[in-house]
């Protein structure tokens, strides 16, 4: 079974992720019933931007054909489980961090060395010894008394130590809270959420049309411009949740830009649950929680993106994104692991196969609060 090692770095997922694919005869949950008159089309990624060059050929070659039937109730569901296991490395790696403490609530987890860049803004950071319960941590200087303050004086921080230590920076905040219901601390960068082990809340929407009796789903290809997992499969709709907006709200923003759905349409999309993981790599530690849509879309609505951030979109069965998922590393990971929830609550995932409750359970790894 491919693991990915929980030391590589994103572009070396990546890599791997797409020379997996072009390996899709000997993976070994499919090996037993694929020939080797079975050719699947390569593809390429390129060692300098990581770029992976995945068409939408090599997601048609997958299908879910006699190859499923023929698959061992005992194995199948391995390759979800690795999907989820992407989306939750490095757990053996919890105490190189520091617990993120204000006013007595764990907010966050900073890596201990990562810790060393903050130590010259003593006038924001504090780094008690021995602090009570959570024993040394990291604060903010308790002249920092609102929530506004707070934004400012970190944002402060952040600006100036810049892309070299937090990449990506996208002027966006994140609500900092110690959980969902809790009262908003302050607001921080969207890039640096990860540097600072804060719970990130996000809405991925599941958009699906009947077709026949059978459903199909519009799959999102990521454009080759964004910096993260470009060119990767993604879900129609998806995004964080920033500061300011509340999840209905947030979806019906994300429909309209990233696939064109009229309000009208994307007001009707239903909640159905959460999924939640905790991934450790390198001084970042992703706490997030992402609620999950459900949305059946008319058989004549055609995707439309409308900020720049996705290549195309497919419609495809359902069973067949399942083996897409199953055997591939196609898709961004966390889009997986949702789309697995959705495989459950449409019937697609049967509790005849062995490992059913663990995998449904697995969904919500992280800290689900």
């Amino acid at each position: 079974m491919f693991v990915l090692p929980k030391s590589h770095t994103l572009t070396k997922m990546m890599q791997m992720s797409c020379k997996f694919a072009t390996s899709l005869p000997f993976y070994k949950p499919f090996s037993s019933s694929l020939s080797p008159s079975h050719n699947f089309p390569s593809f390429s990624v390129s060692a300098t931007s990581g770029t992976c060059k995945l068409t939408w050929d090599h997601v048609l070659h997958i299908s879910e054909s006699k190859h499923v039937t023929q698959q061992d109730p005992c194995s199948y569901l391995h390759g979800y489980f690795q999907k989820v296991q992407l989306c939750n490395r490095g757990s053996d790696k919890q105490s190189e961090f520091l617990p993120f403490v204000i006013e007595g609530n764990v907010v966050g987890f900073i890596h201990n060395r990562f810790v060393e860049h903050l130590r010259g803004f003593s006038d924001v950071f504090v780094f008690p010894k021995d602090g009570g319960p959570f024993g040394d941590c990291v604060s903010l200087h308790p002249l920092l008394k609102t929530a506004d303050e707070r934004t400012s004086a970190v944002g402060y921080v952040i600006e100036h130590l810049g892309e070299e230590h937090i990449p990506g920076i996208r002027n966006e905040l994140y609500p900092v809270k110690s959980s969902f219901d809790k009262p908003i601390f302050f607001s921080l960068e969207r890039a640096a959420a990860p540097y600072f082990g804060i719970k990130a809340y996000g809405i991925h929407m599941s958009g699906y049309v009947e077709l026949d009796g059978e459903k199909h789903l519009w799959i999102a290809k990521r454009s080759h411009s964004k910096s993260t997992y470009p060119g990767m499969l993604d879900h129609l709709v998806a995004g964080g949740l920033p500061h300011g907006i509340d999840c209905q709200e947030n979806v019906v923003k994300e429909c309209e830009e990233e696939a064109g759905i009229p309000r009208s349409i994307s007001i009707k999309a239903k909640p159905v649950g959460a999924v939640s993981y905790m991934d450790i790599d390198g001084y970042r530690y992703k706490r997030d929680v992402l609620f999950c849509y459900d949305l059946i879309l008319p058989e004549s609505f055609v995707p439309k993106n409308e900020d720049g951030e996705v290549e195309s979109f497919k419609l495809i069965p359902v069973k067949q994104v399942a083996e897409v998922i199953r055997t591939t590393q196609f898709f961004k990971p966390n889009c997986a692991i949702v789309i697995i929830d959705f495989l459950f609550r449409h019937g697609y995932i049967s509790p005849e196969n062995h490992g059913y409750l663990n995998l449904l359970r697995s969904l919500r790894e992280g800290d689900c609060s």
